[in-house]
């Protein structure tokens, strides 16, 4: 019987167990979404170097800054401080305007 009893108990714990975990996950997966989705392209500082024929490399060694920073500007993961984005215009030979997206 106390058998019987644990095990129904067992049971029904696991069912309930896998439903949070199944909306936790499902909650999860939606943030994300929504995360990505608000993520906007804020620079354009890619499609300048490559209007300019210049590399992240390049880019780099003129801010005296380290590749891996650059490469996340340009992936717009991080964007730069102002201070910066006016040394990078001024590097590029172009207007700061000309690095944001205005869209």
């Amino acid at each position: 019987m106390i058998c019987s009893l644990f095990c129904v108990f067992y049971t029904k714990y696991n069912l309930i167990n896998q439903i949070y975990s199944l909306i936790i996950y499902n909650f999860v997966a939606i943030l994300d979404r929504h995360i990505n989705m608000e993520r906007k392209l804020l620079n354009r500082i890619k499609v300048v170097l490559a209007e300019k024929d210049k590399s992240n490399k390049w880019l780099s060694e003129q801010l005296d800054k380290d590749p891996a920073i650059i490469s996340k500007w340009v992936t717009n993961t991080t964007q730069p401080n102002v201070e910066t984005l006016i040394q990078i215009s001024k590097v590029l030979g172009v207007t700061v305007d000309d690095l944001l997206r205005t869209e």
